[in-house]
């Protein structure tokens, strides 16, 4: 299930731009400021906040990436949204895996197998990824957990809180492991948190919009 949202490390392309355009900034503004020393002038203090701010930046990031790299460190993310639909609504829709690519980015398709398994297909910086996960947990109307059993490595739970009779918070927690230079570079960059809060966005404008459930499934999986 939400397994997907590990492919959101597929914004770590977008991480690797930035990285490359901080150091091609850092760069500019250091020859600015030699610039000014060659022609007998003081370096001013946009040239010298602008290669702190980005050198400060770069030291930041490398050092993260070195303890990942040298770590395997696994992170970790929480994301929270209210929509307008009754609890059973918003839980409903979300057992409705094989319509996830609707408000996953990067999914393009969840294959859903028996009650507790499904498949993955996704765009992983820009690359096909597919997987295996498997639901460890379900009870209708407040959770839904799951991990990976292969490939992308992630497990969490979503959770559904009932604030009124037509008002729902719908809490993401998940924890997964960057593979590749460009997902960890997009893990430092806050990339998965600010996709699964896209994500969980356009889930609610997806039920709201509707105002029902596509479909519906109430069974309950004991947790193991």
């Amino acid at each position: 299930m939400p397994g997907k949202i590990a492919t959101v490390a597929a914004i770590a392309a977008g991480g690797l731009l930035l990285s490359n355009q901080m150091r091609r900034r850092r760069e500019s503004a250091a020859a600015h400021w030699a610039e000014e020393a060659n022609d007998g002038r003081a370096p001013s203090g946009t040239a010298l906040t602008a290669v702190a701010a980005l050198a400060v930046g770069g030291l930041l990031l490398s050092s993260r990436m070195r303890r990942m790299r040298g770590a395997g460190e696994a992170s970790s993310i929480s994301q929270s949204i209210e929509v307008d639909v009754p609890v059973s609504t918003a839980y409903n829709q979300w057992t409705q895996f094989e319509e996830f690519p609707k408000f996953m980015d990067s999914v393009e398709e969840v294959r859903q197998l028996d009650d507790e398994h499904l498949h993955w297909r996704a765009n992983v910086a820009g690359k096909t990824k597919e997987w295996d996960s498997e639901i460890t947990e379900q009870i209708p109307d407040q959770r839904i957990a799951w991990r990976s059993t292969g490939g992308v490595r992630n497990a969490g739970v979503v959770s559904f809180q009932k604030l009124s009779d037509a008002k729902t918070r719908v809490t993401l927690q998940m924890d997964y492991r960057p593979e590749s230079m460009d997902e960890k570079i997009g893990d430092v960059l806050g990339g998965v948190k600010y996709t699964a809060r896209d994500n969980l966005k356009r889930f609610k404008d997806l039920i709201e919009r509707r105002g029902a459930e596509t479909g519906a499934w109430r069974g309950t999986v004991a947790q193991h």
